[in-house]
């Protein structure tokens, strides 16, 4: 197994308001702030890491809150519905919270074979709450008003919104290892053997949909899973071997990574379990101080001036 991807690794959106949506993930949802850093090309931008207790992989929602961005737009080549696994029972609850918070949400649905709720971000980000076929026996993040009964366990799956779906359906098979478990509708669910969760990929055609627009409220890109670099490097090559352009190796401080868009126009990334969100703070303290990467240390006194405080 150490050497396949092995599920989601994380994903990134782009968000507006930075306490907003510090308060929407930390207090609606209960998620914990794992770490508070700063975007690598824009230092001016945080980069907010929420997940479980540790940040492990398949758990972490990631966002880059750009402050007065326009609103984007979801569409095709853009991943579009992100899916949080949830406890058997906790749909109702959820339910109610969204309602007590004004939270827009749908009504509890069902899709292959599972039932979820839809709701958004306060930015429009689509989301759903899922209750697996497959009881998810990962140790959620809990807080005061959302406990372990109903507290989300970490990533279900993601949705991708493509005009045709076949050449990122080869990328899956041929070189991710996934295989096709079934079909409903023009929904495609893939998934990995090598995980026992976040390991589920869907792909929805849609030929007639317009092109997402990414910005506000819509997913920047989806990262898989690796054990280390060298199984990363690996996938680089037989990413390369596909005539795909791929980033060289970039450090980003919590892990590796490496970014390709795939056919379908989704930015891709490959990030490493190593060296995870401990290697600058204690687990007891993540997510607590603003930490920089290196490069921007020497800098920190102007950054912290630019950078909104969070209540």
């Amino acid at each position: 197994m150490k050497d396949m991807i092995t599920g989601i690794n994380h994903i990134t959106a782009i968000a507006g308001n930075a306490q907003r949506n510090h308060d929407f993930y930390t207090k609606v949802l209960g998620l914990r702030l794992v770490k508070k850093t700063v975007n690598f090309d824009d230092p001016g931008t945080y980069h907010f890491y929420f997940g479980n207790e540790q940040g492990t992989p398949g758990t972490i929602l990631t966002f880059f809150p750009w402050e007065g961005m326009q609103a984007g737009r979801t569409g095709t080549g853009m991943a579009t519905e992100i899916g949080y696994s949830v406890p058997a029972g906790s749909l109702d609850f959820w339910a109610e919270r969204f309602k007590a918070l004004n939270v827009q949400h749908g009504p509890v649905a069902e899709k292959l074979g599972e039932t979820y709720l839809p709701f958004q971000d306060p930015d429009g980000l689509q989301l759903q709450l899922i209750v697996p076929k497959k009881t998810d026996t990962r140790q959620p993040w809990e807080t005061a008003e959302v406990t372990a009964q109903h507290a989300t366990k970490g990533f279900h799956s993601i949705t991708l919104t493509l005009k045709d779906i076949d050449a990122t359906a080869k990328i899956l098979t041929d070189i991710f290892g996934y295989t096709l478990l079934e079909q409903e509708g023009n929904r495609y669910r893939f998934i990995t053997g090598a995980a026992d969760n976040a390991a589920i990929v869907d792909l929805v055609a849609a030929p007639g949909t317009p092109a997402g627009v990414v910005a506000t409220g819509t997913n920047h890109h989806v990262a898989f899973r690796v054990a280390n670099e060298e199984v990363q490097m690996n996938f680089r090559e037989k990413i390369l071997s596909r005539g795909l352009n791929i980033t060289p190796r970039i450090n980003r401080d919590y892990f590796f990574s490496l970014y390709f868009r795939e056919p379908g126009g989704v930015l891709f990334e490959l990030a490493t379990d190593n060296p995870g969100f401990t290697v600058d703070e204690p687990l007891d303290a993540l997510g607590s101080a603003l930490k920089l990467p290196p490069q921007y240390e020497p800098i920190r006194a102007d950054i912290e001036k630019v950078l909104p405080i969070l209540k």
